[in-house]
């Protein structure tokens, strides 16, 4: 039976119901659903709102239904939602005591405190993976210190970096997502059971007793607001949105250092795909397919913003649709970090290439401004005469490392012989040992800097 069909003379129209219906997709909450009834019937009976007897047959029926469920012995089907799925299955199996179950509590209530220990207990799943997937980054960087490759600005050669620089940027960004993952577990450990539909109810229920069983550190100050909140939904959807296009750049960088005109990455044959057509091929599918299913995460949270922005207080039906958009977004993250992690463990990089391509298309440019710089010159004037030296190699074919002493000093007189390692590329690199910067020591202490962070989120 419907849980509120006793106003009504005549039964919903079959398709009025396939409409209504979101059984479909909130019997993810099962869980919550059935762990939320428990606390809130153990505080019915505490609060001798129903007798010790009968809450203590709704927290056991309520647990055996789990039991089945979870052990595939009880289909969730047959009803409009979850809620009257338990409910119903629940009187079945007790009696009327089962009908108590419902008394100071509404759907409305009820499922935004099965959601949110659905959302909380999401964020810390999406955030095991994403810190599997920066210990994948974390383990190339320890493979790379010693390792050079060309830095990148307008996708133009710009200076040469040690590698492990360019794992520890995706780190960084990665320990970021983290901690927004524990401001939404924050966001929604806040307990709106006890809000009723939306005024309170009447009856002499203890919240802090639900609070507690279920884990929340904190109860909703405002019933109106309790049943229509969602910005915990929409935070999640942000949070996981910002995961991906952090992913999407590196997925972007993966596919272009993988192509013959960087040839700075190998990704293994197992996660890799050919061409029907192309015998010869060898495609970064997985990469391409993580940076497609960004635009679904984003869309997810544009949907649920446009949905909330016009829904008067207090509850609308309209936030049913809350949970298929966080559904899919979960799945899709997990999948697309999960996967990542296990393509970084596979992948080959190409450390002699990479340091070719970081010593050419004068990379080094600014190393020799400095040098000038150093010494007495002002800098905008180091940086001219360091042009007129680029120029001069582009019109020779020459690059800084074929111009002798000599050379340079037809330039500038302050130059001396140690100008010829100034402009090596691994030189340069190392050269910049400030924290955070591109040196080998530098990318050490960035690595160990992260791995103190990752303990702490």
């Amino acid at each position: 039976m419907k849980l509120w069909e006793g106003r009504f003379d005549k039964p919903t129209a079959p398709d009025a119901d396939v409409f209504n219906e979101s059984l479909s997709f909130d019997k993810k909450l099962y869980r919550a659903d059935i762990t939320a009834s428990v606390a809130h019937a153990t505080m019915l009976g505490k609060c001798n709102v129903i007798s010790e007897e009968e809450s203590n047959a709704i927290v056991e029926g309520l647990n055996s239904i789990l039991s089945d469920v979870e052990e595939g012995k009880l289909e969730i089907t047959g009803y409009e939602d979850i809620h009257s799925f338990v409910e119903n299955v629940l009187v079945s199996r007790i009696g009327d005591a089962g009908k108590k179950l419902h008394t100071a509590r509404s759907r409305n209530d009820q499922v935004a405190t099965d959601f949110r220990i659905y959302v909380r207990e999401s964020a810390l799943q999406v955030k095991s993976a994403v810190r599997s997937l920066i210990e994948s980054l974390l383990a190339l960087a320890k493979d790379h210190f010693d390792d050079v490759m060309p830095g990148y600005t307008h996708l133009r050669k710009a200076q040469p970096v040690c590698v492990s620089q360019f794992f520890n940027a995706y780190a960084e960004m990665f320990l970021r997502d983290m901690d927004r993952l524990n401001h939404v577990y924050k966001e929604a450990n806040v307990m709106p059971l006890g809000s009723g539909a939306l005024a309170g109810t009447s009856y002499p229920v203890d919240r802090t007793i639900t609070m507690e069983l279920l884990g929340f550190d904190g109860m909703t100050n405002c019933s109106l607001d309790g049943v229509s909140d969602r910005d915990f939904v929409a935070e999640y959807l942000f949070a996981c949105s910002m995961i991906m296009a952090h992913l999407s750049r590196l997925c972007e960088d993966t596919i272009l250092y993988t192509t013959e005109e960087f040839g700075f990455i190998e990704i293994a044959d197992a996660y890799s795909t050919g061409s029907s057509i192309m015998p010869q091929k060898k495609n970064p599918d997985i990469p391409e397919l993580v940076r497609g299913k960004t635009g679904r995460v984003y869309g997810h949270l544009m949907g649920l913003l446009t949905t909330v922005k016009g829904i008067p207080l207090a509850y609308n039906k309209d936030l049913q649709e809350d949970k298929e958009c966080l559904f899919d977004t979960e799945t899709t993250v997990l999948r697309c970090v999960g996967i990542y992690a296990e393509m970084l463990k596979n992948i080959t990089l190409k450390s002699k290439r990479m340091e070719e391509a970081a010593g050419s298309e004068f990379t080094t440019a600014t190393d020799i401004a400095d040098y000038l710089a150093k010494r007495g010159v002002p800098f905008r004037n180091a940086h001219a005469v360091t042009g007129k030296i680029v120029r001069h190699c582009i019109e020779q074919n020459k690059t800084f490392l074929d111009l002798t002493v000599e050379d340079y000093k037809t330039f500038s007189p302050i130059f001396e012989e140690d100008i010829l390692s100034i402009v090596d590329a691994r030189n340069s690199a190392n050269s910049r040992i400030v924290t955070g910067g591109s040196s080998s020591s530098s990318a050490r202490a960035t690595v160990a800097s992260i791995e103190e962070r990752l303990k702490t989120l």
